[in-house]
């Protein structure tokens, strides 16, 4: 429903979401696990790009108020308020990289309303998810990637 929600004009419900999807030839699929203590509910969606890269989202709501919440990026846990605009980046975990972001996001003129990092289980990478005020212009991403040698960055903008 949520992902819908910015893609469609027509109102979205919890009905038909599941034949919007199908009309765009998105297959979707109901697990369910008992032993899951972690979240009362995930939601996770895979994205195969044009290149062939597969990325899995997980979202939840959280709290009393249900925030909508980004939970995990591609099996790793992240815990970030889900807005209109976010970034991504995937790099070896090392010290000094949200000091390079922060300055780089600070010249474009972009605020970070939220930063999480997390690990990469059994390796030595991090992702990184931000929540930003403003959509971050190609040339920040670009130069934030280079300078901490990115595997992966990309930025996301939700639309009304």
């Amino acid at each position: 429903k949520g992902v819908f929600n910015a893609l469609v004009d027509d109102p979205v419900s919890y009905v038909n979401a599941p034949l919007l999807a199908k009309e765009r030839g998105v297959e979707t699929k109901l697990t369910t696990k008992a032993e899951n203590t972690d979240y009362r509910s995930l939601v996770r969606i895979q994205l195969d790009t044009t290149t062939g890269e597969r990325v899995v989202i997980g979202g939840t709501v959280a709290g009393p108020r249900q925030i909508e919440k980004i939970a995990e990026v591609d099996g790793t846990e992240i815990d970030v308020q889900i807005g209109k605009n976010h970034a991504f980046f995937q790099y070896d975990d090392r010290p000094g990289v949200i000091g390079i972001v922060g300055r780089i996001m600070g010249e474009a003129g972009v605020n970070i309303d939220t930063m999480q990092v997390g690990l990469v289980p059994k390796t030595k990478k991090a992702i990184m998810v931000l929540a930003l005020n403003q959509p971050v212009p190609s040339a920040a991403i670009t130069s934030i990637a280079k300078e901490i040698g990115a595997t992966a960055a990309r930025a996301v903008t939700f639309e009304d």
